[in-house]
């Protein structure tokens, strides 16, 4: 008896059009994300695509040292508002606001006339213009005041640690 042969389903072969098999790998490249950082590769330092040194005095200052400047800066202006509660210039009600037009226009005046604010000063950190320029202008202090207050955009940092803000603005926060 002649031996079976199997049966064999004929294949079906789905043909895409090439105009969707383009956007399909672009999105497949916009949904896989940056490229991995590989130990040991040529990635470089925070700041180095900057122009700024790896350690030391101008470096690129860490998330910590910058919260812990926030901190007292937010610190100091409480205190001034609540001078300002005592002599009755604010009231219970408005001192939240009065909290964070001072630390608003403390950093915005000392950003401009110093390259910091006093917790930066504390800290020895410094704010720099990484587009050449001699110091940080009063609109950039304003834009960059502005964008802190509104705490989502130091959030998102770039690969130098640098937040949205200082990106915005062509800034970066240094060690003096």
């Amino acid at each position: 008896m002649p031996a079976r042969q199997a049966h064999v389903a004929p294949t079906l072969r789905i043909c895409r059009p090439p105009i969707l098999g383009a956007m399909a790998r672009e999105i497949g490249s916009w949904l896989s994300g940056p490229e991995p950082v590989k130990p040991g590769g040529d990635n470089g330092y925070p700041g180095e695509a900057l122009g700024l040194p790896e350690t030391g005095p101008r470096s690129l200052a860490r998330l910590g040292r910058r919260f812990a400047a926030l901190i007292i800066d937010w610190l100091i202006s409480y205190g001034l508002a609540g001078l300002a509660l005592t002599v009755g210039l604010v009231t219970t009600s408005t001192l939240p606001t009065a909290v964070l037009v001072i630390w608003f226009v403390l950093g915005v005046i000392s950003v401009r006339l110093f390259g910091f604010t006093p917790g930066q000063y504390a800290l020895g950190l410094m704010v720099v213009p990484v587009d050449n320029r001699l110091h940080v202008g009063t609109g950039r202090a304003i834009v960059r005041g502005l964008l802190i207050a509104l705490v989502i955009p130091p959030l998102f940092t770039d690969a130098d640690g640098r937040g949205m803000h200082d990106r915005l603005t062509a800034t970066a926060v240094v060690r003096r």
